[in-house]
């Protein structure tokens, strides 16, 4: 079993930046993909970035590109994702998950991911 904590969210004013961390146990962290979700009120739950186990292959919707960025610290077994120029619209809870498989150049397509963290808020106000 894998444990995911999420933590950096907060309330932060539009136009911010914020940045999220996701740290994972276990010791095959550098295998799985890794992917950051969100979920706002009486919205579906979206995916915001993905990124292979090595971290040489990353996804973003065109909601978030050129202002999400995903990264990874394999040594730290820690996800990251950076978030610029926030709005208002990015307000929800934000989850990391991670998939068993690595999925390289595949990271953004559809696929299932197996463990999940409990979420943080992120707020952006004005």
């Amino acid at each position: 079993q894998v444990q995911l904590v999420e933590s950096g969210g907060g309330l932060v004013q539009a136009g911010g930046s914020l940045r999220l961390s996701c740290a994972a146990s276990g010791r095959t962290f550098s295998t799985y993909a890794m992917g950051w979700f969100r979920q706002a009120p009486g919205k579906e739950r979206e995916l915001l970035a993905a990124i292979s186990g090595s971290g040489g292959n990353a996804y973003y919707p065109d909601s978030v590109k050129g202002r999400f960025t995903i990264s990874r610290d394999n040594a730290k077994n820690t996800v990251y994702l950076q978030m610029n120029s926030l709005k208002a619209e990015d307000t929800a809870v934000y989850y990391c998950a991670a998939d068993k498989d690595d999925w390289g150049p595949q990271v953004g397509g559809l696929h299932a991911y197996d463990y999940w963290g409990q979420g943080t808020q992120v707020t952006v106000s004005s």
